[in-house]
């Protein structure tokens, strides 16, 4: 298949990828966005379209996996803008949790029973709940990923012992 016939392909869907993007996004500026990039990224991953399969459902998955990604990185972030004349991007990680004393407590006496397990594991799990995936903390920690499941599914184990008078 030439570039010109994958591109007339991938244009005579436009209509049903932009109803597909506006779906996913409810907003039509960010619709637009994620229609470029689905365009973008098949355009430079043409060698990989198998022209015997569905090239709308193709551009389907890639617009899906372009929009959850986006969604991933967003929520990683958790960024927003303070409106000062200094204009600072503050990290609201924390300040989106409640800051009533009761939540502050709890929250102190669960990290001080996650620290008290082994720091290699302990470390791994922390990452986990930040919103890291396992290829992310496998990648980063250099660990295989098969160890970083059994680091993080031991770790709850401990951490729910640990918990166990709380439990009825």
């Amino acid at each position: 298949m030439t570039h010109q016939e994958f591109k007339f392909k991938i244009t005579s869907i436009e209509d049903s990828l932009t109803g597909y993007s506006k779906s996913l996004t409810k907003n039509n500026e960010d619709a637009k966005d994620l229609l470029q990039e689905t365009y973008l990224k098949a355009l430079l991953n043409k060698d990989k379209f198998d022209p015997s399969t569905n090239i709308k459902a193709w551009t389907y998955v890639i617009m899906k996996n372009i929009f959850i990604n986006s969604y991933r990185k967003a929520k990683r972030q958790n960024m927003f803008i303070d409106n000062t004349d200094d204009q600072y991007h503050i990290n609201s990680h924390h300040s989106s949790y409640s800051t009533s004393p009761e939540y502050e407590y709890e929250h102190n006496e669960i990290m001080s029973k996650i620290k008290q397990i082994d720091k290699d594991q302990h470390s791994v799990f922390l990452m986990n709940l930040e919103g890291y995936k396992y290829k992310e903390i496998a990648e980063n920690m250099d660990l295989p990923i098969g160890t970083v499941k059994s680091r993080i599914f031991l770790t709850r184990k401990k951490i729910i012992n640990k918990f166990k008078e709380y439990q009825n």
